[in-house]
């Protein structure tokens, strides 16, 4: 036993390491917070809002966001993000409220990069009903 608290060399290693380990998360977490924040947050999206009318292609309930994959009369397939889960849960939209075929109308930001069909909802309307999943953001 080398060390000064009369570890066995193992045990030192493992101390040395779990030291390390909690002197770097803080660094780590400052790191990866821009990320997450620049990825749930809004700061991709265009400040106007759009409405786009469509059929549902899929609907995903998976985190971090629910999406649904949405075609316009154009052709074209959206990404359109929802609220987090428990955000769209409030908002009364489940993955049983809909189903693939459904008409869909969606009020929501657009990508700032108009080449990406992708989009964060505020609210969307399945059959005159209307699912709100950021109220205070809606402007229309």
């Amino acid at each position: 036993m080398t060390n000064a608290q009369n570890l066995p060399p193992r045990a030192a290693r493992v101390r040395c390491a779990r030291r390390t380990l909690l002197a770097a998360a803080p660094a780590l977490l400052a790191l990866l917070a821009p990320a997450a924040q620049a990825h749930h947050g809004w700061s991709w999206a265009d400040g106007e809002q759009i409405t786009l009318h469509g059929t549902l292609e899929s609907i995903s309930m998976a985190p971090p966001h629910p999406t649904l994959r949405v075609k316009a009369a154009d052709g074209t397939r959206w990404q359109v993000d929802l609220g987090n889960p428990s955000q769209t849960q409030r908002s009364g939209f489940t993955g049983e409220t809909a189903k693939v075929g459904d008409a869909i109308v969606v009020l929501g930001n657009r990508h700032q990069d108009h080449s990406k069909p992708h989009m964060k909802a505020v609210r969307i309307t399945l059959d005159g009903k209307p699912y709100d999943m950021y109220p205070e953001r809606i402007r229309h």
